[in-house]
C-alpha cells in the first residue's frame, strides 16, 4: 500500500480518529487546540491519494523532558501494514532532534493491541491508574530515546 506520512492539523486528525472503533465520543476540535494551546506540538498524518487513513497527534504535555504522544491511530482496513509504526517513527525522529529524552502515552488495559504494540516497538509500563473495572485502568507508557 502507497502512502505519505505528512505533517497536519487537528481539524484533519479529527477526521480519521472519529472512524476509529476504540475511541469513545470525541470533543470538538477547539478543545484539542486549547489543550495543546501554544506548547511544541506535532500533528502527522498517513495520507493514501488525500484521503486520511492514520493519524499521531503529540505535545509538550509535562515540560519534563519528555513528549507526549496524545491521539493516534489507523482505520481499521489499514491496519496491519506498518503504517502505525511508521507515523510512530517519524513522531520519534522529530522528538529525538527537538531535543526530547523519551516519549509518554496512555492507553486502557482494554487496548491489548496497544498495549502490545508498544511493548514490541520499545515502550514500558511505569504506571497503572486503577479506575472503576480492570479494563479501564489507565496504562502509563514510556519510551527512552537515545
Amino acid at each position: 500500500m502507497d502512502y505519505d506520512v505528512v505533517e497536519g492539523s487537528i481539524q484533519e486528525a479529527l477526521i480519521v480518529l472519529k472512524d476509529l472503533p476504540e475511541f469513545d465520543k470525541l470533543k470538538a476540535a477547539e478543545y484539542y487546540i486549547n489543550k495543546i494551546g501554544h506548547k511544541p506540538n506535532l500533528v502527522l498524518l498517513a495520507k493514501q491519494d488525500e484521503q486520511i487513513i492514520g493519524c499521531k497527534v503529540g505535545y509538550d504535555r509535562f515540560d519534563d523532558g519528555s513528549f507526549y504522544s496524545s491521539l493516534g491511530g489507523v482505520l481499521p482496513r489499514c491496519r496491519k501494514l506498518g503504517i502505525a509504526k511508521k507515523l510512530a517513527d517519524c513522531q520519534e525522529q522529530w522528538a529525538r532532534k527537538k531535543g526530547y529524552q523519551s516519549i509518554k502515552f496512555k492507553t486502557l488495559n482494554r487496548h491489548k493491541s496497544m498495549i502490545i504494540f508498544a511493548i514490541k516497538n520499545g515502550f514500558e509500563i511505569y504506571n497503572i491508574k486503577p479506575k472503576d473495572e480492570l479494563e479501564n485502568y489507565r496504562i502509563e507508557m514510556i519510551k527512552y530515546l537515545p
